[in-house]
């Protein structure tokens, strides 16, 4: 059974790596029989995987695209590969792709052997970012974020020490619930046990997060979700900006160019609808600019205020 088992994840994973097999092919590289080869098919079929077959001599199989996203199987560089990737993704300004890319780095971490984790490690720390962040932006440890979204998943108690905004430092126990990110920060949603209340956390002044072991039943959160409930804690922060323009260009173009700071929406072959968030209207504004193309503000009143200003500070540069 452990042979079968090992052999059927092998072909899996050349399905995966490969459009199409030709059956004699396939069944050579897992030394076994063409009949046998038939069998481990119908096996991964049984399992949810869309196998399609092509009869006749020059007969083979190829991984077709299904109804559902069943498990995939990945070698170490490519694991090391799709952590890397989702690091780089928690920094997206694409509305919900942080929190999806948070989520997946803790189930990925969470199955990693020590010597990817270090790979990752060494890779993520020897990269410098390339985007256009946010200048009050802070900057979060990845592990501490996988740390806070396996407890919040698991249901365990943390420990961790927290700076307030005054500098005091106290130690917290609490039962985590959700992360959030709102205005370029992260906050960790929890029931705070020694206050005896829930609270939002800045996870950039949260240090030596450890999960306890403990496990705990779930409160009800006084709010619609999480993120509702931080905003509640928060009116002290500032209210991100929502650019949208249209832009008189192909998407593919303009998402190759910006893609990575914002929703590109194609409206026909020649235009598109770019959507952006900041705290600053700073870097939207640097985003359409190098575009190399035409654009029409659609939304806020206060970003054609910010491009008149700049067009009239630009025209003052390059006069005689």
């Amino acid at each position: 059974m452990a042979n079968t088992s090992s052999r059927t994840l092998r072909l899996l994973s050349l399905l995966q790596t490969h459009r199409y097999w030709p059956g004699t092919e396939l069944a050579d590289r897992l030394g076994v029989s063409v009949r046998t080869l038939r069998r481990d098919v119908d096996r991964l079929r049984e399992l949810g995987y869309p196998v399609e077959a092509q009869r006749g001599v020059d007969g083979g199989y190829q991984l077709a695209a299904g109804a559902a996203l069943p498990p995939l199987v990945i070698d170490d560089d490519e694991a090391v590969a799709l952590a890397v990737g989702l690091h780089t993704a928690a920094e997206s300004a694409v509305e919900g792709i942080a929190e999806a890319s948070i989520r997946v780095l803790a189930k990925v971490a969470q199955v990693m052997p020590a010597r990817l984790r270090r790979r990752v490690e060494a890779l993520r720390a020897m990269t410098v970012p390339a985007g256009w962040g946010s200048p009050d932006r802070a900057d979060v440890d990845p592990a501490v974020l996988t740390t806070l979204a396996l407890a919040c998943r698991d249901g365990e108690r943390l420990r961790f020490g927290y700076t307030a905004a005054d500098g005091r430092r106290t130690d917290r126990e609490v039962e985590p619930h959700r992360l959030v990110r709102l205005a370029h920060r992260w906050y960790l949603v929890a029931y705070d046990l020694t206050r005896q209340d829930w609270r939002s956390f800045r996870v950039d002044r949260l240090s030596a997060p450890e999960a306890t072991g403990t496990p705990f039943r779930p409160r009800a959160l006084p709010a619609a979700d999480a993120a509702e409930f931080v905003r509640a804690g928060s009116g002290d922060q500032p209210r991100p900006y929502r650019v949208t323009a249209l832009v008189y260009a192909p998407a593919a173009t303009v998402r190759e160019r910006i893609g990575r700071w914002g929703a590109v929406e194609e409206v026909d072959a020649g235009r598109c609808r770019v959507r952006m968030t900041g705290d600053s209207l700073d870097w939207p504004t640097l985003a359409l600019g190098a575009l190399g193309a035409e654009f029409r503000v659609i939304e806020p009143a206060e970003m054609v205020d910010q491009l008149r200003e700049w067009a009239a500070r630009f025209d003052r540069a390059v006069r005689d």
